[in-house]
């Protein structure tokens, strides 16, 4: 098998002591919420940066 921390055997098992502790309602609420906060970065990263409104300046009497 490969070596490294991470094998595919640890990474199974460590979902599974997961869906125990957490329940499958928990560990799915989970995964939805990890990815919408994945989405919405990729799409700040894509979207042109924005220059802030300048208010106008009520005029001096």
């Amino acid at each position: 098998m490969g070596e490294g921390l991470f094998q595919p055997l640890h990474i199974l098992l460590i979902i599974g002591i997961a869906l125990l502790l957490f329940g499958p309602s928990k560990f799915a609420d989970l995964g939805k919420g990890l990815g919408e906060g994945i989405r919405n970065f990729k799409a700040s990263m894509k979207e042109p940066e924005e220059k802030p409104k300048e208010t106008p300046k009520p005029p001096a009497a």
